[in-house]
């Protein structure tokens, strides 16, 4: 068995295919994910293979049998399986794995965390950030009926065509000949109608937009989704210093736990250290997760006074101790002291995200705060078995997540954990980064030891806007997600 960078391969199950990839995820308000290996087949092998007949290992119903022996093997959760494991009913590998977690659901431990996808696929996103779509975040105001884009991603199609966060989408259509208002799509279908209206995650689908913003006004346009690759930390504002009050905070807002993050985050920390800071915002709005090898170089650079201490226990069933593990911190070189950090959340802060911030609950205490909404509430992980003749990658949720104080009971979220909170909106009337923006203004209002309204039991759960429909209001807004997520989508909520 060989451990490392957050995966863990285990021979001789398929071949040499297949590998149990431990890792966090989430889904709906966000996700995570796992190590990809380094032989992964190439972005273009991500098509769905052809239909197969019964006697193949390809069929639905191998792939079932495949699917429910790796969960008998490995659930966290196996007093919550059906006595009857048949598969016989279930059209799809999908519709039966969500058979078998029901109970699971129900009681709110495993949230469709356990799934199938394409091999190839996530380990195109985990490696290098790949995605094919508009190259934006989506967030819905249910109440309103109204769409705003959140975030737009650098060297993607709307960021290009000059759509932004803060940019609402009116209508959508596939030319302007049948544009349709977001209210008559949702009246029509239901939320699930938007993704639909939006079309497939496929390079070369094009749609024409309605959309509206502060400075272009209304305007219609054509839009063509293409492959690009996720930045994970935003060249235009994803690492500053703002400064407040004579002092200097350092502000990294992550995307999601990838590859590539590295050396983005190491250069951030590089720079807070050499400018002496030790005050941060770690905005982590729309992290649904991601590699557990990153969340652990997070923790490193956070913690430069740590050396050794517990970062993180993830925990097996009984029958499975042998993969428990504890994760230790290991300061680096770039590596900073923090004195107060202040990290902002939403619902779709999920996660590996959700690990970072609990394993700095034991060690800030009060210098702490959560800022924004309560987070996603995902205290588990997953492993990942491989069935790649088929480009099946399974997602078991297999383990238990906990800090150095034991804290691994955060399934409705961390705001009762941590030792302060503020309240605040996802102000999508302003650039993230900026420190107008309600959820960095109430940061910086908690690190400079200025009053703030904690989080409570009623706050959103899902993110809230403040002052782009009505200003000096609150309005719920919720990631914008498909029932079947791509992989980008499961671990990067609302990327469209």
């Amino acid at each position: 068995m060989r451990q490392g960078g957050g995966a863990i391969r285990r021979p001789g199950k398929i071949g040499t295919a297949l590998s149990a990839l431990a890792l966090l995820a989430a889904c709906g308000g966000g996700g995570g994910g796992g190590g990809a290996s380094s032989a992964a087949p190439p972005p273009s092998a991500s098509a769905p293979p052809p239909p197969s007949p019964a006697s193949s290992p390809c069929s639905v119903a191998a792939r079932q049998q495949w699917a429910g022996a790796q969960i008998d093997e490995w659930y966290l959760f196996p007093e919550t399986l059906p006595a009857n494991r048949s598969p016989a009913g279930f059209a799809t590998v999908s519709a039966y794995i969500d058979n078998l977690t029901a109970t699971a659901r129900s009681q709110g431990r495993d949230r469709f965390f356990t799934h199938l996808t394409s091999i190839a696929e996530e380990n195109a996103f985990f490696q290098q950030g790949a995605n094919a779509g508009f190259g934006i975040r989506l967030s819905y105001d249910g109440a309103g009926r109204r769409l705003f884009v959140s975030e737009a991603f650098e060297g993607a199609p709307a960021l290009a065509a000059g759509i932004d966060r803060g940019t609402e989408i009116l209508a959508i259509g596939t030319s302007s000949a049948d544009l349709r208002t977001i209210s008559q799509i949702v009246a029509n279908g239901g939320q699930a109608a938007l993704t639909q209206a939006l079309g497939p995650s496929s390079a070369g689908v094009q749609r024409t937009l309605r959309v509206k913003d502060p400075v272009n006004g209304t305007r219609t346009l054509s839009v063509t989704k293409a492959d690009f690759d996720l930045d994970p930390v935003s060249p235009r504002y994803g690492a500053r210093v703002i400064k407040d009050g004579g002092r200097e905070i350092g502000y990294l807002n992550l995307r999601t736990f990838i590859e590539t993050a590295e050396p983005a985050l190491t250069a951030a920390f590089d720079d807070f250290k050499a400018r002496g800071i030790t005050e941060f915002i770690i905005d982590l709005r729309y992290n649904g997760g991601g590699l557990v090898s990153t969340a652990e170089l997070m923790g490193n650079l956070l913690a430069r006074n740590r050396m050794n201490d517990v970062f993180a226990r993830l925990t097996y069933r009984p029958s499975k101790s042998q993969f428990s593990s504890v994760k230790r911190i290991s300061p680096k070189a770039e590596s900073v002291a923090p004195t107060r950090i202040a990290f902002i959340g939403t619902g779709a802060t999920a996660s590996a995200s959700e690990l970072v911030i609990n394993a700095f609950i034991p060690f800030l205490g009060s210098d702490l705060a959560l800022v924004g909404s309560d987070t996603f509430g995902k205290p588990v992980g997953q492993i990942a078995e491989d069935r790649a003749q088929c480009d099946d990658r399974l997602r078991i949720v297999a383990f238990a997540t906990e800090n150095s104080a034991g804290n691994a009971d955060y399934f409705d979220g961390l705001a009762g954990s941590v030792g302060a909170s503020c309240a605040a909106g996802d102000d999508v009337g302003f650039a993230l980064g900026d420190p107008r923006e309600n959820s960095i203004a109430r940061a910086l209002d908690f690190l400079a030891g200025r009053s703030c309204q904690p989080i409570s039991a009623t706050a959103s759960a899902s993110g809230t806007e403040a002052g782009q429909a009505e200003p000096g209001q609150l309005r719920q807004r919720a990631m914008l997600t498909p029932a079947r997520p791509s992989a980008a989508q499961f671990h990067s909520p609302g990327i469209f």
